[in-house]
């Protein structure tokens, strides 16, 4: 039994669904199932109907025509008229206008996931039905009948117990099945699993199936030591282990979801990373007891940083009841923490502001406190560094902030000062 994960770039147009048909019948179709992103960029344009929605604003309709109209074309794009896909993909929509007409609820993180989970409900019934045009035989699932959660709507936690036994009882693993990501089940409402859920969704399948590997097919040759879009030379990663993966993704990269090694980990499946571009190419293997090969350092970036520096205003120590009340203050306006350095006098953290709440946290600390805000600043993050590694980094601007252990190197560069 195999688990593929294909993300909306796989996706994001015609051709990109028709070469999902070319991996699938290049790689065999029996005892597969087949996890889908919502295409392209269409989770981030549901989010803007849901702002439209929730929020009453005037670009409502223009937000939801875009997402009629990409999906409309997908299948003008696809299929010949009168397809029956029409008349789902139609649906679908209906669905959603009527949960849109009868919703009374204020919970905007509920209207979101009822609202943003139809954009991987329409791209699953899009490349189910061209599969079966093709003559490609598959079943289509809704995840929302064997992945289970509780009703922490937009970051819901499985109910393991539940989800084994829906997975393991309904799912026929003799065939090809297709099936969304990042959505789960709560009774009959729909929720979701945080972004980029969908890899740990196929996570999530392989251990209750006790799959024999995960493959995620993206649009990069596997796991690279950087991103290409910052460092000019990158090298594949061909093996890594499950703890150097998750030590990676701890630290913000973007290749594989924190969430999607641990329950493979526990049943020691391993997880490729392929590129659906050159199926010819074994990518990446992630495994137990697997050395980084090549051994190169790797390179993490995160912009859009805050370092802030925070000092008692009498000169005294910054002791555990001051760093407890920053810790408090920091919860309380849901920045995230991603780098911390104290000293007896100061205590700096690198925070990203993904809410907007930076202000506001700024002015409710500074009457008890000295606070120095270093904004717009990039944190890189060098797994097994070495001194040309970090010149490396040093090049690229003023470093605020250097924090060393036996592994892994923290620099924080300004790229803008302000105070």
């Amino acid at each position: 039994m195999r688990i593929f994960k294909f993300g909306g770039a796989s996706v994001k147009d015609a051709s990109g669904v028709k070469n999902v048909a070319q991996v699938l019948q290049h790689e065999g179709t029996e005892n597969t199932l087949v996890v889908i992103s919502a295409m392209g960029k269409m989770t981030n344009a549901f989010e803007r109907v849901v702002d439209g929605y929730f929020y009453k604003k005037e670009d409502f309709n223009e937000a939801l025509r875009f997402v009629e109209n990409f999906h409309q074309q997908m299948i003008d794009d696809l299929f010949s008229p009168k397809h029956e896909v029409y008349n789902k993909v139609n649906h679908l929509f209906g669905e959603l206008s009527g949960f849109m007409a009868r919703n009374t609820s204020k919970d905007y993180n509920y209207v979101y996931d009822q609202m943003v989970g139809f954009g991987e409900l329409l791209s699953t019934t899009i490349v189910s039905a061209y599969l079966s045009e093709i003559g490609v035989k598959n079943q289509w699932l809704d995840v929302r009948e064997f992945i289970k959660t509780d009703g922490n709507y937009r970051d819901a936690k499985i109910n393991w117990e539940q989800t084994e036994r829906q997975i393991q009882e309904k799912v026929d693993v003799s065939q090809l099945n297709i099936t969304q990501g990042f959505l789960g089940g709560f009774g009959e409402e729909t929720t979701t699993l945080g972004r980029e859920g969908s890899d740990y969704t196929a996570g999530i399948f392989a251990y209750c199936l006790n799959a024999d590997s995960v493959t995620i097919w993206k649009d990069v040759q596997g796991v690279l030591n950087a991103d290409p879009r910052v460092f000019s030379e990158t090298a594949l990663l061909q093996e890594i282990s499950y703890t150097e993966a998750i030590e990676m993704a701890f630290y913000g990269a973007s290749v594989i979801h924190p969430k999607t090694i641990q329950p493979l980990e526990q049943k020691n499946i391993p997880l490729y990373v392929r590129s659906f571009e050159d199926v010819t190419k074994s990518g990446t293997c992630v495994g137990r007891g697997k050395k980084i090969t090549p051994e190169v350092p790797c390179f993490i970036v995160k912009k859009n940083q805050i370092l802030v520096a925070i000092s008692a205003k009498d000169f005294s120590f910054m002791v555990e009841d001051n760093i407890s009340d920053v810790f408090k203050k920091l919860h309380d306006y849901k920045l995230k923490v991603n780098l911390i350095q104290n000293s007896a006098i100061s205590f700096s953290v690198c925070v990203e502001d993904k809410y907007n709440n930076f202000e506001d946290f700024y002015n409710d600390l500074k009457g008890a406190y000295k606070i120095r805000a270093y904004k717009n600043a990039t944190l890189f993050t060098i797994r097994h560094f070495n001194d040309e590694a970090i010149e490396t980094i040093r090049k690229r601007g003023k470093s605020i902030i250097r924090q060393i252990n036996t592994e892994t190197a923290q620099l924080v560069i300004q790229e803008n000062t302000k105070s």
